[in-house]
């Protein structure tokens, strides 16, 4: 953490109490759980700090550097200076990584973080009440967290909620996050969240979205403080964007657009057809208000939109992140995978909200290729006669090609680094690029023999392959366990938040609803 980090983390602790005595402790150093010996590189990150990452499988996902079925990663201060069988490492400290995979960190581009106190709180539920009565109408998204649970939200909650989420994905295997935080009540509530970005360690892109609107709140203006206060540099690990809903009224989304764009900000937006956004966005394509979209656009979840729309979004330059499992599940509408592959563009994998889903990469990399392929599979079977002999038909010119493990790789990890504006410093492993990497244990019970490096990684691996992280070079995650943190304190502060609001909110806990 650097100096300016530390203070700037010492001037929130001040504004307050309950923050103050969580953040003192929560970030505590613990030991390192060593295997065969072996610690993890001291000074790791700081500048002229070396070590090898040796005898790896090295999957760079840069295709001009190539994979390797053995090979090492070499990492000086926060960057990665090579990578090849065989490095000429000098005196570096080794990392063995003989049977582990090294792959990039995952990128996921789009996780609302604050809401981390409602995990599992909406297991079946879907984004709006249907009218139908079912345990999936109520409680809903947006009734019960949105402009329930969220309204209640102290600075101090969105703190603690913040760190925890990005401590828990740093420990699967995710170096970088877009905070979709849409908490921002007032300027207490965006530091906290900023805080709890940077005191997480890992990469991340801070999104400043809209609040509950109470008095005292200053979205959008409040941008300018924030990007001057936090982000005056753009080479850090926590960056910023600027949230620019359409769901808002016109004059605010309007603004926050323009103000994004004055400030050189990337503008993120949901689109989401079974929320009535279609017509919003299809004026937004059109030009309509001045708006323009552009390549600094990157809209969330797309499901439902017109093709004229479609079209644009693509011939403008625009990005788009999928969050498959939980458009499927809460009723967003069918992701528009099939339809991105028609156009030639392609998604970055996000996880939205851990209220109905695991946010691990894992999860969205096996529900993306799951539903693509049964999309396009079922197309084909469709094409033939469900009794012999044409009951397996050869696709007909025109079908879509199934999704592939590496395909689905890319979409995870080199995908959400460009999509955030990222991809000249992480996603792929590169020399001149900073080092966030993972080594993914290949000799575990669930993998174990290694016999395709991307399918292992895709179809058979979960959190608890992630062995070690490391972010801009520095180690956060050794040999299974997260340094720097005490983690019993900080989950005792998660439930205590949790407790708050469940009690404000009037719902009583039922942990079998």
């Amino acid at each position: 953490m650097s100096n300016k980090s530390v203070a700037r983390r010492r001037d929130f602790l001040k504004t307050s109490a309950a923050a103050a005595a969580a953040g003192a402790s929560l970030l505590a150093a613990t030991p390192a759980a060593a295997r065969s010996g072996d610690q993890a590189p001291a000074g790791s990150g700081s500048p002229g700090r070396r070590y090898v990452i040796r005898g790896g499988a090295v999957m760079s996902m840069d295709p001009e550097v190539g994979d390797f079925e053995v090979a090492d990663v070499l990492v000086e201060g926060k960057k990665i200076v090579a990578v090849g069988p065989r490095v000429n490492a000098g005196g570096a400290q080794v990392i063995d990584a003989r049977g582990r995979i090294v792959m990039p960190g995952f990128v996921d581009t789009h996780h609302h973080q604050f809401e981390t106190a409602e995990r599992s709180f909406l297991p079946n539920g879907l984004l709006q009440d249907d009218g139908s009565g079912s345990p999936s109408a109520s409680p809903n998204y947006i009734e019960h967290v949105l402009r329930g649970f969220a309204k209640l939200y102290r600075p101090q909650d969105v703190y603690v909620n913040e760190l925890f989420a990005g401590l828990a994905q740093l420990d699967a295997g995710v170096t970088t996050v877009l905070d979709v935080s849409q908490i921002h009540h007032s300027p207490e509530h965006s530091d906290a969240a900023v805080q709890a970005l940077m005191d997480t360690g890992r990469r991340g892109v801070f999104g400043y979205f809209e609040g509950d609107g109470r008095e005292g709140a200053r979205y959008p203006e409040d941008a300018r403080r924030i990007r001057n206060r936090w982000f005056s540099s753009d080479d850090q690990l926590v960056t910023m964007v600027m949230g620019g809903e359409l769901h808002l009224d016109k004059e605010v989304y309007t603004k926050a657009w323009t103000i994004g764009r004055e400030l050189g900000l990337k503008l993120v937006a949901h689109a989401v057809g079974s929320f009535g956004m279609r017509p919003v966005l299809d004026e937004v394509a059109q030009g309509a208000g001045g708006l323009k979209v552009g390549p600094d656009n990157l809209f969330i979840h797309m499901t439902g939109m017109s093709d004229e729309t479609w079209k644009k979004i693509r011939d403008a330059g625009a990005q788009v992140s999928l969050a498959i499992p939980i458009e499927m599940v809460m009723r967003h509408g069918t992701p528009p995978i099939l339809k991105m592959r028609e156009l030639g563009m392609q998604p970055s994998l996000s996880s939205d909200v851990e209220t109905t889903m695991a946010a691990d990469p894992f999860t969205l990399m096996r529900g993306a290729m799951t539903m693509q392929r049964m999309l396009v599979n079922q197309l084909v079977l469709d094409q033939g006669d469900p009794v012999p002999p044409n009951h397996w038909p050869t696709p007909a010119e025109g079908t879509p090609s199934l999704l592939t493990v590496q395909e689905t790789l890319r979409y995870a990890t080199c995908n959400g680094a460009e999509h955030l504006g990222l991809g000249d410093r992480t996603g792929t492993l590169t020399p001149g690029k900073q080092a966030d990497i993972v080594l993914l244990d290949a000799t575990a019970l669930n993998v174990a023999p290694l016999n395709n490096v991307p399918g292992a990684v895709v179809s058979l691996m979960d959190r608890t392959n992630v062995e070690t992280v490391i972010v801009a070079g520095k180690v956060r995650k050794w040999r299974g366990r997260l340094l720097d943190a005490d983690l019993g304190r900080l989950r005792r502060e998660l439930e205590a938040s949790r407790d708050y609001l469940f009690k404000t909110y009037g719902m009583r806990k039922d942990l079998f609803a």
